[in-house]
């Protein structure tokens, strides 16, 4: 698949103001593991390959076991993942499919229990800025890094 555009050089304004948000919405979250992981979750939703690669990478270098990462997939019926890490997961859905109801009060007071008014909503910043990174991606036709010589044989 040809890529389609370079957001970073056709558009570049638009790449440094997304990239802005980017850097407030991981300082806001302050959890590295946990951005990621809410990264790669709106990504595997959004079938985002660019975007699943770069996250599940991240949080191997981050010293996450493959496990974790790769259960992200499939988080509600994993064991792997923490009441809050599990709250996070459930906002990154409702948020990332968006339906005519919305959030769930369900899903929010949870995460606000987990996270507090303040993380829940950098979390909600948080998922926002890795959909728009998503949809960026995946009309871009985003390359992902190919593997290595010996990954891929």
């Amino acid at each position: 698949m040809e890529p389609r555009f370079d957001l970073t050089t056709d558009t570049p304004d638009a790449y440094k103001a997304i990239y802005a948000l980017e850097v407030i919405a991981r300082k806001a979250v302050g959890d590295d593991v946990l951005y990621d992981m809410v990264k790669l979750r709106a990504s595997i939703i959004n079938g985002c390959s660019f975007c699943v690669d770069m996250h599940s990478t991240d949080l191997g270098k981050l010293g996450q076991d493959v496990r974790r990462i790769v259960a992200v997939a499939a988080w509600r019926e994993s064991a792997f993942f923490t009441p809050a890490e599990r709250a996070a997961f459930a906002l990154v859905d409702e948020v990332t499919r968006l339906g005519e109801h919305g959030v769930t009060d369900e899903v929010w007071d949870e995460a606000v229990a987990q996270h507090g008014l303040a993380g829940a909503t950098d979390l909600v910043v948080a998922i926002a800025t890795i959909n728009v990174w998503n949809r960026l991606a995946v009309t871009a036709h985003a390359p992902t890094p190919p593997l290595a010589a010996s990954a891929a044989a």
